[in-house]
């Protein structure tokens, strides 16, 4: 007598593997066209919808659209110092107080390009917006509230994990390289915070919801305006 066949146990595995493997394949993949999904030909017109004529500001909208198209296939390290040194070099330095008539504003990388200025907030805004459209993970970038103390006042840096134990690498608008933390000892860490969350210096990993930051998800309401597909950031 033949064994009876079993149908039931171990053999519906393979199928439920496969099925958690598209469904993490779709996953990534959604995520992906969501930030892939800047059209720029509609983001130039919000822009003159909003501001009228750009005149050489177009220019440097275009040009960051041209670092984009170029930079995708790099690697990660290229892509920081292509990203770094672009809005350090499109981008003065000037107050909110007199660019916005506002002590504290975030601009998106539209308004920062458009007014060809910003604080250090914006630069590290834009930088940290174009290299989650180069394809760096969220998780790598950390938007980070420092003091300055050769200044001996605030201060924005975008900083970069390599890993999550890494040492995070430092890009900032005072200085045109970018260095490993170690090498800045003249940045005191307050807080950081990204798409995940945010972060307090010796929290052990722990992070809190951005939900709670205000001026990013107003960031993140007025570049989805402008047509920027950003999701949470």
């Amino acid at each position: 007598m033949q064994p009876r066949q079993r149908t039931h146990g171990r053999q519906p595995r393979p199928l439920m593997a496969c099925l958690g493997w598209c469904l993490l394949f779709c996953l990534i993949i959604g995520v992906a066209s969501v930030w892939a999904n800047w059209d720029f030909d509609v983001i130039i017109q919000n822009a003159e919808t909003r501001y009228g004529s750009l005149g050489p500001a177009k220019g440097r909208i275009e040009e960051w659209n041209a670092l984009i198209e170029s930079s995708g296939e790099l690697p990660e390290s290229e892509k920081l110092s292509a990203v770094n040194r672009f809005f350090n070099r499109q981008l003065r330095f000037v107050d909110d107080s007199r660019i916005w008539r506002q002590n504290d504003y975030w601009a998106t990388p539209i308004e920062a390009l458009v007014k060809g200025a910003g604080d250090c907030e914006d630069y590290s805004i834009a930088k940290y917006f174009t290299l989650r459209r180069l394809g760096i993970p969220s998780e790598k970038l950390r938007i980070t509230y420092v003091k300055a103390l050769n200044y001996n006042q605030a201060h924005m840096v975008l900083t970069y994990y390599a890993s999550p134990m890494a040492q995070p690498l430092v890009l900032d608008n005072l200085i045109g390289d970018i260095r490993p933390a170690s090498q800045r000892k003249d940045l005191l860490p307050v807080y950081a915070f990204n798409a995940e969350g945010l972060y307090l210096p010796g929290s052990a990993g722990k992070r809190r919801d951005t939900k709670k930051l205000s001026r990013w998800q107003d960031l993140l309401k007025k570049m989805h305006a402008e047509g920027f597909a950003v999701g949470e950031g």
